[in-house]
C-alpha cells in the first residue's frame, strides 16, 4: 500500500503535465471561437466562398447588419487566401518530397559513415535558418531569375516564388526525419534482400522505404504544417494578391497566415472591431485545415500499415 501511495502522486503529476498541451490548444481554440463569434454570425458560409475582402467605409457611421454593427459596405471573403495557402503548400510539398527522399537516401546509403554526421548536420542547419533570410534570398536571387527567364509578365513575385521558398524551408524537416528512420532499419533486412539477389536500388525501394513509410508520412505532415503556417518569407515573395484568384504559377497570391499579418494593422482601424474578429475567424479556418491535413495523414499511414499487415 505504501508503494502505491508513493507512485500515485507521480502518476498524477505525469497526467497533469501530459494534459497541459491539449489544454493549451483547447484554450486557444475556445478563445478563437468566442472572439470570432460575431464574425461567424455575420459572415456565414459565404465567408469561405467569397473572393472579395472589403473593410467597408471606416469613416462613416456603422450600420446594423445581421444583428451586428459593421462598417458600411463591409464584406469579408477568404477563398483567395485559402486557395493561396493550399496551392503554395501543395506545390512546395511536391517539390520538397523528392528532394528530401533523395537527400536522405544519399546520406544513409552513399555517404561514408565518417563524413555522414557532418553532412547531416549541414542539412539540419538549413532548418534553423530564420524565415526572413529565405525571404531576402528570394527577393535578391529568386525573384529576378523568375522574372527574367520564366514569368511572361516579367514579375517574379507570385505563387511559384512562394512555393520554391517554402520547399527550401521544409526540405530539411522531411530529410532529417527520414534519414533517422533509414539509419534505424535493421541491418539484417538489408543483408537478406542482398542475399536474395536484389540490387541496391531494389533494397532501398522495396526493403527499406516500406519500413519507414509511416515516418515519412509524419515528416511530410510536419513540413506541410510549417508551410501552411509560414508568414514572413511568404509575405516577402508572394506578391500579396487580394480579391483575385491565381490563374497560373506566376500569379501573385496571399496565404492565410501572411494575410493576417499584413492586414492586422488596417483591421484595427475598424471602429466596430469586426475586421479583427474576421481575422480571428480566418485563423480558426487555418487551424481546421491543419487539423484536417493531420487527420488525413493519420488515415493514410494507418491504411499503409493495414496493407502491410495483410501482405505479411
Amino acid at each position: 500500500m505504501g508503494a502505491v501511495m508513493k507512485i500515485k502522486p507521480f502518476r498524477l503529476s505525469l497526467l497533469g503535465l501530459s494534459l497541459l498541451i491539449p489544454a493549451a490548444l483547447g484554450a486557444v481554440v475556445l478563445f478563437l471561437l468566442l472572439y470570432a463569434g460575431q464574425a461567424i454570425s455575420f459572415n456565414g458560409f459565404g465567408f469561405l466562398g467569397g473572393v472579395n475582402w472589403n473593410l467597408g467605409n471606416l469613416y462613416s457611421d456603422p450600420v446594423m447588419t445581421r444583428g451586428v454593427q459593421v462598417p458600411s459596405g463591409a464584406d469579408y471573403g477568404i477563398l483567395v487566401f485559402v486557395v493561396g495557402t493550399l496551392l503554395s503548400s501543395g506545390i512546395a510539398i511536391l517539390m520538397a518530397v523528392p528532394l528530401s527522399v533523395g537527400a536522405a537516401i544519399f546520406l544513409a546509403e552513399a555517404v561514408p559513415g565518417t563524413i555522414r554526421p557532418v553532412l547531416s548536420m549541414l542539412v539540419e542547419l538549413v532548418a534553423v535558418v530564420p524565415s526572413v533570410v529565405f525571404g531576402l534570398w528570394g527577393i535578391a536571387v529568386l525573384i529576378p531569375l523568375i522574372g527574367t527567364y520564366l514569368a511572361p509578365s516579367g514579375n517574379g513575385y507570385g505563387l511559384l516564388a512562394a512555393s520554391i521558398v517554402l520547399a527550401l524551408m521544409i526540405t530539411p524537416i522531411i530529410a532529417t526525419t527520414l534519414l533517422d528512420a533509414l539509419l534505424r532499419v535493421p541491418r539484417e533486412n538489408r543483408e537478406s534482400a542482398f542475399a536474395l539477389g536484389a540490387t541496391h536500388f531494389e533494397v532501398v525501394t522495396k526493403a527499406m522505404l516500406p519500413m519507414v513509410r509511416t515516418t515519412l508520412v509524419g515528416g511530410i505532415v510536419l513540413a506541410l504544417g510549417r508551410a501552411m503556417g509560414e508568414t514572413m518569407a511568404v509575405v516577402m515573395v508572394s506578391g500579396g494578391a487580394i480579391n483575385i484568384l491565381p490563374h497560373s504559377v506566376f500569379s501573385p497570391v496571399s496565404t492565410i497566415a501572411s494575410f493576417i499579418v499584413t492586414q492586422l494593422d488596417s483591421a484595427q482601424s475598424d471602429p466596430t472591431n469586426m475586421a479583427v474578429r474576421s481575422l480571428a475567424e480566418i485563423a480558426l479556418v487555418l487551424f481546421l485545415i491543419t487539423l484536417a491535413v493531420n487527420a488525413c495523414a493519420k488515415l493514410l499511414s494507418s491504411g499503409a500499415l493495414n496493407v502491410r499487415s495483410r501482405q505479411h
